[in-house]
């Protein structure tokens, strides 16, 4: 049976409404009756006529009025489709699977494909999977930046139900269908990224240079042409910014003030800050090349900000050593340069200035913790050993923090309790430390600036005062609000800065054989023998520990090695794989001894006494843990090797962790290390 097209809603009772009329017709004439019949039967004859004419007229006009209505909806959604043809924001439809069903013109102009083109959204734009559109899961709609053609569009998607459709329909049986369409929708804002990065390159960036080492460069250079040196340093950094468009102002004879603009960095971070070795060509005669530190902020809130991250990169950058630049943003801090060995500074005015602080704050106080890094070596120990020693001058009671006495600081720590003099609280752990901490408390942390590797990172949140004590290069994760920070890279070991400063804490300090044996084994392992980063002050520093008692011959049996450790070091020279030429790697494979990785960091030692080799590395599997100890002459800075690899330290010593991977896999992460960073000459 065929089955006819029914109106519904008010175009219906519209219609209907003649008839309802009718009816009432009907009431009015039998009650016309009840009064007159002959009135009746003359209203009757009148309603008759009424419904033969409505009912003609309904059944007449209904079929007229549905094509109509029919007509005005084709053409009503033919001008709709023409509108969304016409429309001029490209738009598609995508079925389910993503593939293409239907685009307007502006679409088509787009992605350059005629009208009907049906293949998969994908293959347009390959950034837009399958897994990235609207789906089942409850996603109705998605948003994506993409790039095509040079042009930058935000593309989104909406998810089209078909299921209401489907119910509403005579011809389907909906059941559980769940059956959709995406529509998808590309909003050029090429123009506005243009516009925003122009905004952006435009925008205020702060800079500071400083000269490392002024006053050693003009001792170098006959006194009649130190002007002339410092003229050319200024005009060589003068006409440097002004090539950049920027201003740089002298604020001290050996600082400056420098604001440029955003895309004027982006053009130093290309060249890699080559000012940096552009002030070393500056020679007249000078036997010390004067070297430079560049600290930038950007990005930041404020002018004031800027200024602000300026500030603080150059502190990182002199805390490092100098000769480099450092850029910070209110998200990160890049590091460029740093290729220099330090210059060691032959005044000990800062050392003494820092020691008078440290006297200050510990008397202040009525205890003091002492605390290195996690698995500490020698030179944490024996640093912490000095610090105890000055605390216990000054009439404080004092703790070294030591949650593990590792093997290579296992002769000095029996040293110590060999002998009776000293308290059985001298060295506490983690728990205890915590236990002693408090207001009154200050903490001082030797020979780490990282909290992360600290031996008690909490103990930092439990100490309102906190000093730090180091000769490691600054990165960006320091310790926060040290009421005194001593960090100075130049110097070869903690143990030579705490001697310093031992020197000038108090008057006449005595220092027990065993606590010197401490620090100058501290001295010896750091330096290698004194072969490594050993400077005037290295020696000034030894020669002072050795009048205070300490033993040469004593040390030196402290620290032979056993036959396994010997063995074990031997096999990992043996094995070593020479890379590139001038890198040798290798795999400490000393499991079975209590700390590999100092086995590991001596193969690296030893590694570099082979012919040509300019760095060396040895891996050593650890407690779950890849542990990278990294060493140099004077050619490859590992420094910036190891910290690109999340590690640090020092120019010629440097060391990092791995986590979640494998000694091949570290073998291979190392090498595309050093490859990448040959490949940008950083090395």
């Amino acid at each position: 049976m065929k089955k006819r097209i029914k109106l519904k809603g008010k175009i219906k009772t519209y219609l209907q409404f003649s008839i309802y009329l009718g009816v009432l017709l009907v009431a009015v004439d039998v009650a016309m009756f009840m009064v007159d019949y002959r009135a009746g039967f003359l209203l009757l004859a009148y309603t008759l006529f009424y419904f033969l004419v409505t009912l003609v007229l309904y059944f007449y006009n209904k079929p007229i009025i549905i094509n109509e209505l029919i007509s005005f909806a084709t053409e009503y959604g033919q001008i709709q489709r023409r509108l969304l043809r016409d429309l001029e924001i490209p738009y598609a439809l995508l079925d389910d699977s993503g593939k293409v069903i239907w685009t307007n013109i502006a679409f088509e102009n787009v992605v350059h494909q005629p009208k009907g083109y049906n293949k998969s959204v994908t293959a347009l734009f390959p950034t837009i999977t399958r897994d990235r559109l609207p789906d089942d899961s409850g996603v109705d709609e998605a948003q994506y930046e993409l790039q095509f053609e040079g042009a930058e569009y935000v593309a989104k998607f909406r998810k089209i139900s078909l299921r209401e459709m489907a119910q509403n329909s005579d011809m389907i049986d909906a059941g559980d269908y769940n059956g959709y369409l995406i529509a998808m929708y590309l909003f050029d804002e090429t123009a506005l990224h243009i516009a925003l990065q122009e905004l952006d390159d435009q925008s205020l960036a702060v800079g500071m240079i400083y000269l490392d080492n002024y006053e050693e460069a003009l001792d170098s250079v006959e006194e009649v042409r130190r002007s002339l040196l410092i003229a050319l340093i200024d005009r060589k950094v003068n006409k440097y910014i002004s090539a950049l468009d920027g201003i740089s102002k002298k604020l001290e004879k050996d600082k400056y003030l420098v604001i440029m603009r955003k895309k004027a960095i982006a053009q130093l971070q290309e060249t890699r800050f080559d000012l940096l070795e552009d002030v070393k060509t500056v020679n007249i005669g000078n036997e010390m090349a004067v070297t430079i530190s560049i600290g930038v902020g950007l990005d930041g809130l404020s002018y004031a900000q800027n200024y602000e991250f300026a500030r603080t990169a150059i502190d990182l950058a002199l805390g490092r050593g100098g000769d480099q630049a450092v850029v910070k943003t209110p998200e990160t801090v890049t590091y460029y340069g740093g290729k220099s060995q330090q210059v060691e500074k032959n005044t000990r005015v800062k050392a003494r200035v820092k020691a008078h602080a440290l006297r200050e704050i510990i008397t202040a106080k009525d205890r003091v913790l002492v605390m290195g890094h996690r698995m500490p070596d020698v030179d944490s120990f024996g640093a912490a050993v000095g610090i105890y020693r000055i605390a216990q001058t000054l009439g404080r009671k004092a703790h070294i923090v030591l949650n593990e006495t590792t093997s290579a600081i296992q002769p000095l720590v029996d040293l110590l309790r060999a002998n009776g003099d000293y308290e059985d609280d001298m060295i506490v752990n983690n728990q205890q430390a915590i236990e002693l901490s408090g207001n009154n408390v200050v903490l001082v942390v030797v020979d780490v600036n990282k909290p992360s590797i600290t031996e008690c990172p909490d103990l930092l949140r439990f100490c309102k005062s906190v000093v730090v004590l180091d000769h490691h290069r600054q990165g960006t994760e320091t310790v926060e609000n040290a009421t005194l920070s001593y960090v100075e890279p130049y110097a070869s070991s903690s143990c030579e800065m705490v001697s310093e400063i031992l020197q000038y804490t108090y008057d006449n300090i005595k220092i027990r054989p065993e606590e010197a044996d401490c620090m100058y084994s501290g001295i010896m392992v750091d330096t290698d023998n004194f072969m490594i980063k050993t400077g005037v002050r290295t020696f000034e520093a030894a020669a002072f520990l050795r009048r205070s008692g300490a033993d040469v011959t004593r040390v030196r049996k402290l620290f032979r090695a056993d036959a396994l450790e010997y063995k074990a070091k031997a096999d990992a020279v043996s094995q070593a794989e020479i890379y590139r030429q001038d890198f040798a790697i290798s795999v400490c494979t000393a499991y079975d001894l209590p700390n590999p990785t100092i086995i590991g960091a001596q193969a690296a030692n030893e590694l570099l006494n082979i012919q040509g080799m300019k760095a060396s590395f040895v891996l050593t599997d650890y407690q779950g843990k890849i542990y990278v100890s990294a060493r140099s002459i004077d050619e490859v800075n590992v420094q910036i090797i190891m910290e690109r690899m999340g590690g640090g330290g020092h120019l010629n010593t440097a060391a990092c962790q791995m986590e979640g991977i494998g000694i091949a896999e570290a073998i291979g992460v190392l090498k595309s290390t050093i490859d990448s960073m040959l490949e940008n000459h950083e090395i």
